[in-house]
């Protein structure tokens, strides 16, 4: 009985968090704007000040490319500054991004992407703090639409839409997991906030900023910590980046492994469990998007585990246990044979994999602040 149970309110909570979450929000914000409705452009002259911060650490092969791209955008020069931050690079970052025009280079010791945005913040000028990948191209109207959401005063964080580029005989399916992730984005901005945003395309009130522990990305800390200060955290369709990404599947499980492992000290010890400042919606969105994710894989565990229990006397469980296996073996066959169904299926599991791998590195060697960037994304 005891098995029976288990197998069906890990089932519940599988289909939950990977579907079921996003379905309720479908009839949550059916109707509502995800956006709020367009005001008349604001006159130049009263245009906040911008600062864009790049952290980068020997990122000489883009940076040049990328501060261009910061250059050209749609906003007035003289309300806008690119900072570059150069974190303990060993190779011609500094002079790469100085040589493009950078409006300040700044040559730091290697602390960590957290500690080089920081010193970033305390150089900038700007009321905005917008913030970027070194490898990240946006559109000409991006940091146009992260500033205009972030007129209303009770907005805090505005994060952008990232596109990644996969290449021609890549095998990764993050794209497809991608256009998923910013769907439920878009929805939970329409309720209320998200519950996490992306590296390539964000920006803050100077004043709603947050320092968060060096091993702690913005992606994750940043969003909760701002509605915790009483202001929203926002989708921004309009703001568009795109971005290469790895490769490989097993690329893929290597940077997300990497990402877990600065994810799990946010979940234990930086504060997403405390629900202090949440409103009810957002606590509910913070458990159904994140906590229920993160656990993904121990709850894939429990489920097998109880469909191998209960096999013999229970045709469900042998039907359940089957499909596990199934998606088991595409998972594997994944690896040799370039069929989209296996590469899903292989995706998947491995990324799943990379959520337990990450804490298991956390709570075996801790998480360094440093970084490099994945491969084959440059």
């Amino acid at each position: 009985m005891l098995q029976r149970a288990v197998m069906w309110i890990t089932l519940g909570l599988l289909a939950y968090a990977q579907a079921g979450y996003w379905a309720v929000l479908v009839v949550l914000t059916r109707g509502r704007a995800a956006t709020p409705e367009p005001r008349p452009p604001t006159p130049d002259a009263e245009l906040p000040f911008v600062s864009l911060i790049l952290a980068a650490h020997n990122e000489e092969s883009v940076i040049g490319a990328k501060v261009a791209n910061a250059l050209s955008l749609d906003y007035p020069a003289n309300r806008f500054e690119v900072i570059v931050c150069s974190d303990g690079s060993t190779d011609g970052t500094v002079v790469a991004a100085q040589a493009a025009g950078a409006h300040r280079v700044l040559d730091l010791p290697r602390g960590g992407k957290v500690r080089a945005q920081d010193a970033g913040v305390d150089a900038a000028r700007g009321e905005v703090l917008a913030f970027s990948d070194a490898n990240a191209e946006w559109e000409p109207g991006a940091l146009h639409a992260l500033v205009a959401a972030l007129e209303p005063v009770d907005v805090g964080y505005a994060c952008g839409r990232v596109s990644f580029i996969n290449a021609e005989d890549g095998t990764n399916q993050e794209g497809l997991y991608w256009r998923y992730e910013m769907d439920i984005r878009a929805r939970e901005s329409a309720l209320s906030s998200v519950t996490a945003g992306n590296g390539a395309i964000y920006a803050v009130r100077r004043e709603a900023y947050v320092r968060c522990d060096p091993v702690m990305g913005h992606d994750l800390a940043l969003p909760f910590q701002v509605v915790k200060g009483g202001r929203r955290a926002v989708d921004v369709a309009e703001a568009r980046a795109t971005e290469k990404m790895v490769p490989t599947i097993e690329g893929e499980l290597r940077r997300k492994r990497r990402m877990m492992s600065h994810a799990w000290p946010i979940v234990l010890r930086g504060g997403l469990l405390d629900p202090h400042g949440y409103a009810p919606v957002y606590a509910w969105q913070v458990f159904s998007h994140r906590l229920l994710r993160y656990a993904g894989p121990f709850l894939h565990l429990k489920l097998l585990g109880a469909t191998l229990l209960l096999a013999r006397r229970s045709r469900i469980a042998r039907i359940l246990l089957a499909g596990q296996l199934a998606v088991l073996a595409a998972a594997a066959a994944g690896q040799s044979l370039r069929s989209r169904p296996l590469l899903i299926a292989r995706y998947y599991v491995l990324t799943q994999a990379a959520i337990a791998l990450g804490l298991l590195d956390h709570l075996r060697h801790g998480t360094p602040a440093g970084w490099d960037p994945p491969e084959g994304t440059r």
